[in-house]
């Protein structure tokens, strides 16, 4: 459903399945600006939102995920993964529990696939699960650094006119993005493929704790983990900003004439110029320039290519 925040002045849509939200409203180095100020909001009203309910609901996530849901303290925002058996990411959200539900959201289009995935996981466990319409989630930059740059915000439908007034101005899509590929933040299905791995993205840590018991594709991440060296690492690529272009969404990324990877999101920084998250094998060396769309890309590193861990400060 498109957003309502379309009918402010200045608002341009975004595209592809970020189409239901503004892109920018006039100007989205003014709109990065203010968020790295700590001010204004992001309208990301377009992801997908579910619920579970239910008294066992925290156990039965706990056993299903990449995350210690166990003792979860209502109001204490958490990511979580759903692996394949062989450690593959097919699912990512964030959440928050209240006490008696668990609400999360996803990406675009991918609740659905999630909430059909967890009804067969269901069994005999007293759990409901439900997509859920009436809330739109909102992002506000936070005061200290946060391995999201701010917080997410889980608002009533009917009350994002309100909420808008509260915590304006408004910054478009363009300029969240920005943000977060400067953290280093990957996007699941845009950053990822179908063989990644949550150590290949920095996913260690926030998204999976790596002290609670067995869940599916926990063999994989234990022994990348163990081991060190990924087969792949997530990188920040600093474009050549003498093309005013930027790279579509899976683009090769090669090096010395051969592909080593390929490109995820991008976007135009305020300070850094234009730039994108790429997913790269480990043994390309972390200084090489590397050729993206026929554009040079020098390299920052996101995941260390030896141990898997996110490095980039957060800012």
């Amino acid at each position: 459903m498109a957003s309502p925040f379309l009918a402010l002045p200045g608002a341009v849509a975004g595209d592809g399945i970020d189409a239901p939200v503004a892109a920018h409203y006039g100007s989205f180095n003014t709109e990065q600006r203010s968020l790295a100020r700590g001010e204004g909001f992001v309208d990301l009203s377009h992801r997908d939102v579910l619920r579970v309910s239910g008294p066992d609901r925290l156990s039965w996530l706990h056993s299903l995920t990449t995350q210690y849901f166990e003792g979860l303290a209502p109001g204490v925002w958490t990511q979580a993964l759903v692996l394949s058996p062989q450690g593959h990411v097919e699912h990512a959200f964030a959440g928050v529990d209240d006490g008696e539900s668990f609400t999360a959201h996803t990406e675009p289009g991918a609740g659905a696939a999630l909430v059909e995935w967890l009804e067969r996981m269901k069994f005999m466990t007293r759990v409901e699960i439900a997509l859920v319409d009436d809330l739109a989630v909102m992002w506000r930059p936070g005061d200290a650094p946060s391995r999201t740059g701010g917080r997410y915000d889980l608002v009533p439908r009917e009350r994002m006119a309100a909420y808008a007034d509260a915590a304006e101005p408004a910054a478009g899509l363009w300029a969240f993005e920005a943000l977060r590929i400067e953290r280093g933040e990957p996007r699941l299905g845009i950053d990822t493929d179908h063989r990644t791995i949550p150590n290949e993205v920095g996913w260690i840590g926030p998204a999976v704790h790596l002290e609670k018991g067995c869940y599916r594709g926990q063999e994989t991440v234990a022994r990348v983990h163990t081991l060190g060296r990924p087969p792949r690492r997530l990188a920040l690529l600093h474009l050549d900003g003498s093309e005013n272009r930027l790279p579509p969404v899976g683009s090769p990324v090669s090096y010395d004439g051969r592909d080593v990877g390929f490109v995820g999101s991008s976007a135009r920084h305020h300070e850094l110029g234009p730039v994108a998250l790429a997913l790269v094998k480990r043994n390309v060396p972390v200084d090489a320039t590397l050729t993206v769309d026929e554009m040079p890309a020098a390299q920052e590193v996101v995941v260390d290519p030896e141990v898997g861990l996110h490095v980039r400060p957060l800012r």
